[in-house]
């Protein structure tokens, strides 16, 4: 590149671009020339440097340094843009400790690293305008939050990103601290994007909260229905449903978090092949908490029947909804759910015969000996289904999204107050250090593996736009549709075992008479 330049400027072309720039100068006064030479002396520097840095430090072709060289500013080339390192904050019990108060080291609002566009949330993301629809045009008032006072076991506020809590009741085993935990994971993940709100919040499984307009115990309400949250709903209530405790971790059964489990679950579908599994249905659980199980425990295998069912592994509900349902599905197996009549926040957007095959209710071991028939039958089909749920429950029900609903729902929630949140007189502040730093055991252990290290460096997920009622009556009769042919299919199974059972009985009778 030296050679080249100073052959261009010995060349007849430099000397004939001189004269054509400086002949017009020579008639300027001096003062002009000497400033114009300056100028065209600085842009020739300019120029040479370009061509020295093009030549050199962004060409892709500059060579090693020779050895005992040191390696010039001009031969180094730069990234475009440096990646920033993901913002953690650890918990900060020392503070703690020392002012006996939570401390004030996390950003109480902070940017996303790269807005850009956002993904959509999954389709179940819609239910909740549907748990909401009942204050859509009334706003919901201090009066009707009040009211559900009488079955929660705490109230939630949050003002200014920070959340306090007025204890009423404890709840059953520690299904109050890990919500509690959860939400504030939320804060830590979304700084700044939480809403001031008030809620009341029941722990207990059953929703409360009739659309005729009773609640708990005590009758009708003259404040609206009450807006109450709890872990499911079923058709007949009003109850905001809510991701349950066991995201965070289910100590008293030694359940690990959510994200860690869910990553264990995922590796071991790996360690034997659909085919080479055993064709039978399974479940596991206590059978003494609702007559609907107690009623499953007869489709054991006995010297009467063998209905293709070791009961140990089949969903079905509890005293309400259970929260075994997404490690069932998380499998990788044909799921049998029996007819459900509670549903949690994700459950809605499960379709029959597409993520699970549906049993009947009321004559339970015919249908389960169907559907393990059946899927014997059509074992590339069974595993599509297998497959179905558990690539739902792996990519649909991940972390990112169990916050991104918490989120919305808050977030929406929030919306409908018609008073300004405030803090009670007999609430407490709640914070990461407050919860874990005085834990023990498993209490701890899960704390500290569910804990949110730092703000997320992507923005939530957009929440998809309310059903209108013909897209939301399609779904429902979709659905329906989809049971009422698995119920058929049955039906002509059974048919067809009853007729083949009549024929043999006959033959046998003939034969018998006739010797």
């Amino acid at each position: 590149m030296q050679l080249s330049l100073q052959r261009w400027f010995g060349s007849g072309a430099f000397r004939q671009l001189v004269e054509t720039i400086c002949r017009p100068l020579m008639k300027l006064p001096s003062r002009s020339s000497a400033v114009i030479f300056s100028v065209l002396f600085l842009l020739g520097g300019a120029l040479i440097s370009t061509r020295l840095l093009d030549s050199n430090a962004f060409s892709g072709s500059a060579r090693e340094p020779e050895p005992g060289k040191a390696l010039t500013a001009s031969r180094i080339t730069l990234p475009d843009k440096i990646p920033k390192k993901h913002l953690e904050i650890p918990l900060d019990c020392t503070a703690l400790n020392r002012t006996g108060t939570c401390p004030s080291n996390y950003p109480r609002a902070i940017e996303e690293e790269e807005p850009g566009p956002r993904s959509t949330c999954p389709e179940y993301f819609r239910w909740i305008h549907e748990d909401l629809r009942a204050w859509a045009h009334t706003g919901i008032t201090r009066e009707a939050v009040e009211t559900a006072k009488r079955t929660a076991n705490f109230r939630l506020v949050i003002v200014n990103g920070k959340a306090y809590v007025e204890r009423y009741q404890k709840s059953f085993q520690t299904r109050d601290v890990f919500t509690l935990w959860g939400i504030l994971q939320l804060l830590r993940r979304y700084p700044g994007k939480v809403p001031d709100l008030e809620l009341m919040f029941d722990c207990v499984d059953w929703p409360v909260v009739g659309k005729s307009g009773g609640y708990g115990e005590n009758g009708p309400n003259t404040t609206g229905p009450p807006p109450l949250f709890r872990y499911c709903g079923d058709d007949r209530t009003l109850d905001i449903v809510f991701p349950d405790w066991s995201f965070w971790g289910w100590p008293e059964i030694n359940l690990k978090p959510w994200e860690g489990l869910q990553k264990e679950l995922r590796e071991g579908n790996t360690k034997k092949r659909w085919m080479e599994r055993e064709a039978y249905a399974y479940w596991k659980g206590n059978p003494a908490v609702a007559e609907t199980r107690m009623d499953l425990m007869k489709c054991n295998v006995s010297e009467e029947h063998d209905w293709n069912a070791r009961v140990y592994k089949i969903y079905i509900e509890g005293s309400a909804w259970s929260v075994s349902q997404k490690y069932i599905m998380a499998c990788d197996s044909l799921t049998l759910i029996v007819k459900p009549h509670y549903y949690d926040f994700f459950t809605r957007s499960l379709v029959p015969v597409h993520h699970y095959w549906p049993i009947q209710e009321h004559d339970k071991c015919k249908s389960i000996k169907f559907a393990v028939d059946w899927g014997n039958s059509h074992k590339h089909k069974a595993q599509e289904i297998g497959k179905a749920a558990s690539s739902f429950i792996q990519d649909e029900l991940k972390m990112d999204y169990v916050y991104d609903y918490m989120l919305h729902l808050l977030t929406q929630y929030s919306k409908l107050l018609t008073f300004k949140p405030v803090v009670p007189k007999g609430a407490v502040e709640l914070c990461s250090e407050s919860m874990a730093c005085n834990a023990a055991g498993l209490e701890n252990k899960f704390m500290m593996e569910s804990l949110v290290k730092g703000p997320s460096e992507r923005a939530p997920c957009t929440i998809p736009p309310p059903y209108d009622p013909p897209s939301l009556s399609a779904v429902l009769r979709r659905n329906s549709n989809s049971i009422k042919q698995v119920e058929l299919w049955e039906k002509r199974y059974w048919d067809n075992q009853n007729n083949s059972s009549r024929l043999r009985g006959i033959g046998c009778y003939t034969i018998y008479r006739g010797d």
